[in-house]
């Protein structure tokens, strides 16, 4: 069973200026909750017991968030407040469950997992990215499902827009195995549009073997200058590694963008 996800947080959250200027935009609220609880809610019911929680020393911030007991118990003491008390129930849940480590430099997604090497002790990890909300079904369980059924790393899939491919990572795809999995036969970070394999692009969950500590040990910087989770990916692949593709049941929404935020915030407020 896999007990164990990393959650990069390291992020600039320059696509969310102003609000980001001064606030972790994993910390902004997504109709009255903080993003990153949807996140976390999500791997609790999924059965992760540790969190890794990838930060900088810029997102000190929420590091205190779930670390403020001492504000809490004094509040708590002055006023009994039933909501307070269980926001703060809810938050010392989090804060058992949370493990820190530090990328202080943005060198991309591929970089901040492996700064995690030495905390995960499982043959293999759930990593989920915070400004992907996959809400309506749980994305990270049915990932699981498929990952005890086959043994091997999963990724969630879902069709793009063919003129926007060059924004994602892309799948080529080996062979179906049902209606919403297939194996992966390439990952391509940002192709040209006129090149790329299809407009099945990578959605920010991934199931991965801990073997990817070895390519990212080695992996030079990609596109942007970032060190790209997808280029060790596909090392793994040439390898001869499997990788399942999954295109998700649930509704996407792409918080890292001002207009993804708002949406977002309107569209949980529908649930």
């Amino acid at each position: 069973m896999i007990r164990q996800a990393i959650i990069p947080l390291a992020g600039l959250g320059t696509r969310l200026l102003p609000l980001t200027s001064v606030f972790a935009k994993e910390l902004l609220p997504i109709n009255g909750k903080p993003g990153v609880e949807y996140i976390l809610d999500e791997c609790i019911e999924a059965g992760i017991k540790e969190i890794i929680f990838v930060i900088s020393k810029k997102k000190e911030m929420i590091r205190s968030y779930f670390n403020n007991d001492k504000f809490y118990k004094q509040i708590l003491k002055k006023k009994k407040d039933k909501r307070i008390k269980e926001e703060y129930k809810k938050i010392q849940k989090y804060k058992k469950m949370i493990k820190y480590v530090y990328q202080n430099s943005p060198k991309g997604t591929g970089d901040a997992v492996l700064k995690t090497q030495k905390h995960i002790k499982g043959k293999f990890f759930l990593m989920l990215l915070p400004d992907d909300l996959i809400i309506k079904r749980n994305c990270s369980k049915d990932m699981m499902s498929i990952y005890n059924n086959k043994k091997c790393s999963v990724m969630a899939s879902m069709k793009v827009n063919r003129k926007t491919v060059n924004r994602w990572g892309i799948y080529s795809k080996k062979a179906k195995i049902n209606k919403n999995n297939f194996f992966v036969k390439d990952v391509v970070e940002k192709p040209n549009i006129s090149s790329a394999p299809s407009n099945n692009a990578v959605i920010g969950r991934y199931i991965l073997t801990r073997r990817i500590f070895t390519k990212l040990k080695n992996q030079k910087k990609g596109k942007g200058g970032e060190i790209h989770i997808t280029d060790a990916i596909r090392k793994l692949i040439n390898d001869g590694e499997k990788f399942i593709g999954h295109s998700f049941k649930g509704k996407y929404l792409d918080c890292g963008t001002m207009n993804g935020y708002i949406k977002s915030s309107q569209e949980i407020s529908k649930l």
